[in-house]
């Protein structure tokens, strides 16, 4: 498993939430839906998108990548009056919060204000919820990534199946999502914003994550990578940003996590499976961490 297969492990599409969006004139949208992943797709033409790094044009063939809940701004100019807000839920209100009627409603998956060929188009794709495996690896991820001139092929195909009402075009559209994700992560790859740019820690870092089981310490992972103990200890934090244990324990209970909102295996098994020596050293472990024990965070999540 590698970070992009761990990380889809995490945040997999269910049910996301897709459209196509088309404006043109003057137009202004806030996203305020607090959702954990959203990835939006410059179609045609171009648009103003404003975050917390403030205003930045983005064009046909980018792509925008922002991690909630923080609020972010679609427009046409920078200074365009605000004239819709999504709230959570995908609720849509004017400034004023009234709730907006179907008016905007273009086809199947498809709203704006404009059908015109010049209208700025883009396909918008939303996870409204990650797994903590999800969240773990997405912390790596600056809050806000936009990504000129990637021109990808799936954000095509998506654009085509994004409009169509087919048996089986949640689950299509779903997995489109998916793959519209890894594509985009790979193009972040090799500029070293996901990965370890050092190669010993990133395979010291591969190790603990395909194997979270196996009895890790420091002189362990530190062979691993084919270091010292001392120089591992010192570039992992470098690198990473936290102790290879910590990093490690954080890991593990994000496995954990997920295991318990997503099977019924007992908390003696997911204990071995995720490097603990019983379901007693997990319990406490994981309470310490989400600050709840595991039978109430599985009941919560199911």
């Amino acid at each position: 498993m590698d970070l992009v297969d761990a990380l889809l492990d995490g945040p997999r599409a269910e049910h996301a939430f897709l459209l196509k969006a088309m404006f043109a004139g003057t137009w202004s949208i806030r996203i305020e839906d607090e959702a954990a992943l959203s990835v939006v797709v410059v179609a045609r033409g171009s648009a103003t998108f404003t975050g917390s790094d403030g205003p930045r044009t983005v064009c046909e063939g980018d792509v925008v990548v922002v991690r909630g809940p923080a609020p972010y701004t679609f427009a046409d100019r920078p200074d365009s009056p605000e004239e819709i807000r999504i709230l959570p839920g995908q609720v849509c209100v004017d400034p004023h919060g009234v709730l907006l009627d179907d008016a905007m409603g273009l086809g199947v998956r498809t709203w704006g204000n404009s059908r015109a060929d010049d209208a700025t188009v883009m396909l918008i794709g939303t996870y409204e919820r990650e797994t903590a495996v999800g969240a773990l690896l997405l912390e790596q991820l600056p809050q806000e990534l936009v990504l000129p001139g990637l021109h990808l092929p799936v954000a095509d195909l998506l654009a085509l199946e994004v409009i169509r009402d087919e048996p089986g075009q949640g689950a299509v559209l779903d997995r489109l999502l998916d793959l519209l994700l890894v594509s985009v992560l790979r193009s972040v790859l090799p500029g070293g914003e996901l990965a370890p740019t050092d190669p010993a820690v990133r395979g010291a870092l591969r190790a603990m994550h395909e194997h979270p089981d196996r009895p890790w310490t420091v002189q362990a992972l530190a062979q691993t990578a084919g270091l010292s103990r001392a120089a591992f200890a010192r570039r992992f934090a470098e690198q990473v940003g936290e102790p290879p244990l910590a990093h490690l324990t954080r890991w593990r209970l994000a496995l954990a996590a997920d295991l318990l909102a997503g099977t019924d295996l007992t908390l003696a098994t997911i204990a071995g499976r995720v490097g603990y020596a019983d379901a007693f050293a997990l319990s406490a472990a994981f309470k310490r961490r989400y600050g709840a024990p595991p039978s109430r965070y599985r009941a919560a999540a199911s």
